[in-house]
C-alpha cells in the first residue's frame, strides 16, 4: 500500500518548521494542522474529482509546491496540501488513487449543465 507523508514548508529555503502534516494514502487524504489546538481533516479519495499543480517562480527554486484538490466533499471542496517536497510524485498519485478508488466503489462523476435552463422549453415536456 503506498503512502505519502508530508510536511508544509516555509518558502525559506523550504524548511519543514510548521505544524501541518500531510498523510496520502490510496483510498484517504489527511491533514493534520496545529500545536496547540489539533485539527484533523479527512477525505475520501474517491470524492477527489480533480487536481492541479502549482508552483510560483519561488517555490521552483526551493523545489516545493502546491498540490490543490477540487473535491466533492461538503466541509472542503478545495483541498490545498501547500508548499510540499515531491509534489509532481504526489499529484499523479492522487490522480490515479483516485480514479482507482472510483472504479472501486463504481461512482459516477457526473455534471450538472443545466438542462433545465433551456430557452423556451420546458423541462416537463422534454423526453
Amino acid at each position: 500500500m503506498a503512502e505519502f507523508v508530508e510536511r508544509k514548508r516555509w518558502m525559506f529555503l523550504g524548511l519543514p518548521f510548521t505544524f501541518t502534516k500531510f498523510i496520502i494514502k490510496e483510498d484517504l487524504i489527511t491533514i493534520d494542522r496545529g500545536f496547540f489546538r489539533k485539527v484533523e481533516d479527512d477525505c475520501y479519495m474517491y470524492k477527489v474529482q480533480d487536481v492541479k499543480l502549482v508552483r510560483s517562480f519561488w517555490e521552483r527554486i526551493v523545489r516545493i509546491g502546491t498540490v490543490v484538490c477540487y473535491t466533492g466533499d461538503t466541509t472542503d471542496k478545495v483541498l490545498e496540501i501547500t508548499h510540499i517536497k515531491h509534489s509532481q510524485a504526489v499529484k499523479d498519485f492522487i490522480l490515479q488513487a483516485s480514479e482507482a478508488a472510483r472504479m472501486k466503489r463504481r461512482t459516477l462523476n457526473t455534471l450538472n449543465i443545466g438542462a433545465e435552463e433551456l430557452d423556451g422549453v420546458d423541462p416537463a415536456d422534454v423526453e
